[in-house]
């Protein structure tokens, strides 16, 4: 587990890097119709890891045991296959600013670390979640593909950023 902490805390550094130089109207703009902006990307990422933490809540205390192969959570950075957000951890169209949001990923990750350190290793291990791309996954690889679906939106930020020039 250590590992996938590891990976999310590197890669969440690296998405603060990116977004940290920018002014809340860059981050609010609209440059693309019928694109989320920055903004609304940061949030999405925010409400997922929101969403699979209490995921993973409750998975852990109603979910049966069960035998779930590894599945292939690193593709999850492959921009080619396009994936529709549920509506759950869609974000609002509405004005945030950096430091707010700043305060919401701290929070979520905050949340997702004392979950992971109030649980077994073998707890994450004999349960799973379904993903609608992934089908039954492991507890326990949710929390790298936390971080690698924050790197597949890291790369849809830096496209986003190339166009507000």
């Amino acid at each position: 587990m250590k590992e996938s902490i590891t990976l999310i805390t590197d890669i969440r550094k690296e998405l603060l890097d990116e977004i940290q130089n920018l002014k809340n109207e860059e981050l609010n703009r609209t440059i693309h119709p019928n694109r989320w902006t920055i903004m609304q990307v940061v949030d999405h990422l925010y409400l997922m890891e929101k969403a699979i933490t209490a995921s993973l809540i409750q998975t852990l205390e109603q979910g049966d045991e069960q035998s779930v192969d590894d599945k292939p959570v690193h593709l999850t950075v492959d921009r080619s296959k396009k994936v529709q957000a549920p509506s759950y951890v869609e974000p609002a169209d509405e004005m945030k600013t950096l430091g707010e949001m700043k305060e919401r990923l701290e929070s979520s990750r905050l949340d997702l670390l004392h979950f992971l350190e109030s649980i077994s290793e073998d707890d994450l291990k004999s349960k799973a979640n379904p993903h609608p791309v992934f089908g039954m996954v492991r507890l326990e690889q949710w929390v790298p593909f936390i971080g690698y679906h924050e790197k597949r939106h890291i790369d849809q930020i830096r496209e986003l950023k190339a166009d507000l020039i």
